[in-house]
């Protein structure tokens, strides 16, 4: 039985893989979504992260589209309070911003979508630097002790506001982030290492990374001469160009080959092993797609791997 994490300073106990939301409603239809959720959640699974404007992007979409599929799901299977859901606010195009009319109106649309009373993590997807943090901080607390959010969080937030955020709630005794979601992984290291990362450390704040595959360059599926047949192939690929990427990925397929896993398995285990972090977010389009990313629950690196891969990712 793997050994679940404690979220930061929360009483929650998450899966060291949470699985993306953004692919469900977009690349995988309900059926499909259905069936990776299934699962993950059969192999020990029970951490889910999604946000309210997944998959506004998508022509035809209107954002929800995630949340929707996983209200059904929850519906369907009877296990909403077997999962840790992570939710945000922010981007919906219906509800932009973070104004506290809009973090309360938003809240309840993902409520209704998600067929649920409460949400288990609350995240602000962006910050908006116009909106004073005691405004949303505010507002997040209000959910709080309205029941409809357990615990909140910060995505793409500057130190220097988040800082300010935990300052506040701490002042004043309201809600307090518990978790932080960064643009962190083996090929984009200062987008969160340094004074974010150092003032998670300080306050206690657990990670949760997305990108933690880098859009699938981490996978080793891109390889020089290869074409992948993806909606985010440029961007991933973008990596093979540079000396660090070609460096990293050396690194991985040697360690990947010395414990047999794939090399998805062995970038989510640096990951998962670094200071702050609880649990990478990685997302399977298929079922078939899940046994790269579960395996991270079962392999430690030992401490020269990691520092193989640390040194070649630098």
């Amino acid at each position: 039985m793997t050994s679940l994490r404690k979220l930061g300073s929360s009483d929650l106990e998450v899966f060291p893989l949470a699985l993306g939301g953004n692919v469900f409603g977009w690349t995988a239809d309900r059926d499909r979504s259905f069936a990776v959720l299934d699962a993950y959640t059969a192999a020990g699974g029970n951490f889910v992260d999604t946000a309210d404007s997944y998959s506004a992007w998508v022509e035809g979409n209107s954002g929800g589209e995630s949340e929707t599929v996983l209200g059904e799901w929850f519906a369907a299977r009877g296990n909403r309070d077997d999962v840790v859901l992570a939710t945000k606010v922010s981007q919906h195009p219906e509800y932009p911003g973070l104004s506290a009319a809009n973090i309360r109106a938003a809240a309840d649309a993902s409520l209704r979508r998600l067929g649920t009373d409460h949400i288990d993590l609350y995240y602000t997807h962006f910050d908006k630097p116009e909106v004073p943090v005691e405004e949303i901080v505010g507002a997040l607390d209000e959910l709080v002790k309205a029941g409809k959010v357990r615990h909140i969080a910060a995505s793409n937030i500057s130190a220097e506001r988040l800082a300010a955020s935990l300052e506040f709630s701490d002042r004043e005794g309201l809600a307090r982030y518990v978790a932080l979601q960064p643009h962190y992984n083996l090929v984009s290291r200062d987008t969160y290492e340094g004074e974010l990362r150092d003032l998670a450390e300080r306050a206690g704040l657990a990670a949760v990374p997305y990108y933690a595959l880098a859009a699938g360059f981490l996978t080793g599926k891109y390889r020089p001469g290869t074409e992948v047949d993806s909606p985010r192939a440029g961007g991933a690929a973008k990596h093979l160009k540079t000396e660090r990427g070609r460096r990293v990925l050396a690194a991985l397929d040697e360690i990947a080959e010395a414990h047999d896993a794939p090399v998805a398995t062995v970038a989510l285990a640096w990951l998962a092993a670094r200071p702050t972090v609880a649990a990478p977010i990685a997302s399977a389009r298929t079922v078939e797609q899940l046994p790269a990313l579960l395996g991270v629950a079962e392999l430690s690196l030992t401490e020269d791997e990691a520092g193989r891969l640390t040194r070649a990712s630098a």
